[in-house]
């Protein structure tokens, strides 16, 4: 966060928003400009899918974000391993560490919800369903603030969550979205570093995890995507 001297001391942001809806990234742009306008100056980057973020992200050109706005689901850039907002808050997190991010997503399942909150502890999170223009300027407002904002809904799983949760790492992610594309269990060390026999563990693993011991590949995906770990 940079400071700029004029009459009065403007505070300048740099803003990434990341979605594949331009409509909303728009309308993320417009209560932006509107918070604070004596008081901040803001510099708005925006991409539509995961590669055009990987690019502006990763580009030595590309001044460090004070906030980025991203939405979970997302187009992925397989090339780069990068499949959804999340893996792009990591790929922030490296390069930009100071960097405070708003995760914004369409899921509603306590297990997804609790795994985002393990994995990235964004500084904002919020179920698309809860937004409104006002609701978030009230996110933004809290998180240039320093504090931590959960939606509404958000709020209200934690707080009638039991303590236990599932969580998956990286490589079952992506076991689970090459299955969910089609792709041959034999052919997913090509894109994953890990060996067939680790796979087909892990594959098993997460059918008993999610307690589908005697299903097929596609009650795993079904499975998975119910519980909001596939998207």
């Amino acid at each position: 966060m940079t400071l700029a001297s004029t009459e009065k001391t403007i505070i300048q942001n740099n803003i990434l928003i990341v979605d594949d809806h331009p409509f909303i990234i728009e309308g993320y742009k417009n209560a932006i400009t509107r918070y604070n306008p004596k008081g901040f100056e803001f510099f708005i980057s925006q991409a539509k899918d995961c590669e055009s973020a990987y690019d502006i992200i990763t580009n030595p050109a590309t001044l460090a974000f004070d906030i980025a706005f991203l939405d979970i689901s997302m187009p992925p850039y397989e090339e780069k391993g990068i499949y959804s907002g999340e893996d792009l808050a990591k790929l922030i997190n490296e390069f930009m560490p100071n960097c405070k991010i708003i995760l914004l997503t369409m899921y509603t399942e306590l297990l997804k919800i609790k795994t985002i909150i393990s994995t990235i502890n964004p500084n904002g999170l919020v179920i698309k369903n809860d937004l409104t223009f006002d609701e978030l300027l009230f996110a933004f407002d809290k998180v240039i603030k320093n504090e931590i904002y959960y939606s509404q809904s958000v709020q209200k799983m934690l707080d009638l969550a039991e303590k236990d949760t599932i969580e998956i790492d990286q490589f079952d992610k992506q076991i689970l979205f090459h299955l969910s594309k089609g792709t041959k269990l034999n052919d997913i060390p090509q894109y994953i570093p890990i060996s067939l026999g680790a796979i087909e563990r892990r594959k098993l693993n997460l059918k008993e995890l999610l307690k589908i011991d005697n299903g097929s590949d596609i009650d795993l995906i079904r499975e998975a995507k119910n519980q909001g770990l596939l998207f």
